[in-house]
Formats: structure tokens, C-alpha cells, sequence
């Protein structure tokens, strides 16, 4: 696995690089800017892009704009953006810019160097991955007018775990419950999103945006 990194703090990208390396995950750049990093991926595409969401100059959502910009150049390269923030509006535009191959982690996450390469086996072969942390903050809150209010606190926490990037199987196991009995709330939640026939993964991408959308809405 070949990771780069950008972020703009030098100790924080040099504690990241050394973790992964005693994981042997090769870091193939570190990057103190977007461009930097951009220009290192033009040169040697790594498997995963590793960097912050807010960087240099305003450091607002400039690592939004250089995932974008990796997407665009690189598509198969998969992207992890790191946030200090629990913010949902950020994540639904994250996974507004592709579902296939993305991440979404809080930077205290990653320390837990178990959590991080996690995420990154996840990102390569082409899940959503967004952190649990920011799902439960999520979960917790309470809304008027919420699209998602017709949902049961069951079917609110299975769409959370999809949410994850959890496939029916990885669900299962977070709940204890078997396979089969995932799929009976999946397909009522998607029948009262109004989400009808198409390909199971188009479905749940679709499920997760308004699960996103509807957080962002009310934040």
C-alpha cells in the first residue's frame, strides 16, 4: 500500500508518515500544500491521497478543491480527507464529489493506527468510508421537520453504519444480527426515501446523501 500526505503542519505530517511506516505503508510524498501535493500525484500515483480538509491559503475547504483535483487527474487514486471538525456539511460534499473510493476522518482517529489502516484497505478497493465519530454526533441529534423522521431508531442506525461504508455484512456484525437481517430494514429505508429500483450501490449512495444532506441542512 503507497500512501502521500499533505497537510500543512510539518510535525503532524511527519508523526502520520512515521506511523505508517512502522505499519509498513509506504509513503511515497508528503506535501505541505495542495498544489505540492498534486503535483507529487502527477508524478507518482500513490494508492491513497492522505490530507487535510483545511488548508492553506484560507483554510476553510481547500482540501475539498484538491480532492477534486486528484479525482479529475488521477481517478483511480483514492482520497482520505482529515478534519479537526465532527462537521457534517463538509462530508456531504465530500461524497458529492465521487462515492466510490473516498474517506472522511476526524485527525484524533488517526492516531489509532488500527482505525487509519482500516479506512485506507477500505478506500482502495472502492468504499465511503466516513468516521464513526462524526455518524454518532450525528445520530444524537434531534431535528423538526427532519426527512429522515419517518426512519425507526433502528433503521436511523443502520443508515448511519451505510453511512460508514459498512457493507450488509459489516453491518450485520455491528449489530450481532445475521445478514438476513439486515436487508429487511434496508429496503424499507430506502422505500420510505422514496429511493426505487436501481443498482443496490446507486441506492445506498443515494440513501447516504440524504442522510448527509438532511444533517447538513439543520447544522
Amino acid at each position: 500500500m503507497r500512501v502521500a500526505l499533505a497537510d500543512d503542519s510539518a510535525l503532524f505530517r511527519d508523526g502520520l508518515a512515521a506511523l505508517l511506516r512502522a505499519a509498513r505503508v509506504e509513503v511515497s510524498a508528503q506535501a505541505a500544500s495542495g498544489p505540492e501535493l498534486l503535483a507529487c500525484i502527477r508524478r507518482d500515483p500513490p494508492d491513497v491521497a492522505i490530507l487535510d480538509i483545511r488548508m492553506p491559503p484560507s483554510f476553510t475547504d481547500e482540501g475539498l478543491t484538491i480532492a477534486e483535483q486528484i479525482r479529475a487527474l488521477q481517478p483511480s487514486v483514492g482520497i482520505l480527507l482529515l478534519s479537526a471538525y465532527a462537521g457534517s456539511p463538509l462530508a456531504a460534499r465530500l461524497v458529492e464529489i465521487d462515492s466510490r473510493s473516498i474517506g472522511y476522518l476526524l485527525k484524533d482517529r488517526v492516531t489509532d493506527i488500527d482505525n487509519l489502516i482500516d479506512a485506507l484497505q477500505r478506500i482502495i478497493p472502492g468504499e465511503t468510508v466516513i468516521d464513526a465519530g462524526i455518524i454518532r454526533r450525528l445520530l444524537d441529534r434531534q431535528h423538526t421537520e427532519d426527512p429522515l423522521a419517518s426512519l425507526t431508531p433502528r433503521e436511523r442506525e443502520i443508515l448511519g453504519l451505510m453511512a460508514e461504508g459498512r457493507s450488509n455484512p459489516g453491518i450485520a456484525r455491528s449489530l450481532s444480527i445475521s445478514s438476513r437481517t439486515v436487508e429487511a430494514p434496508i429496503a424499507e429505508i430506502f422505500r420510505k426515501l422514496g429511493i426505487h429500483s436501481a443498482a443496490d450501490d446507486n441506492r445506498r449512495v443515494k440513501a447516504v446523501l440524504t442522510w448527509l444532506r438532511a444533517n447538513r441542512d439543520h447544522h
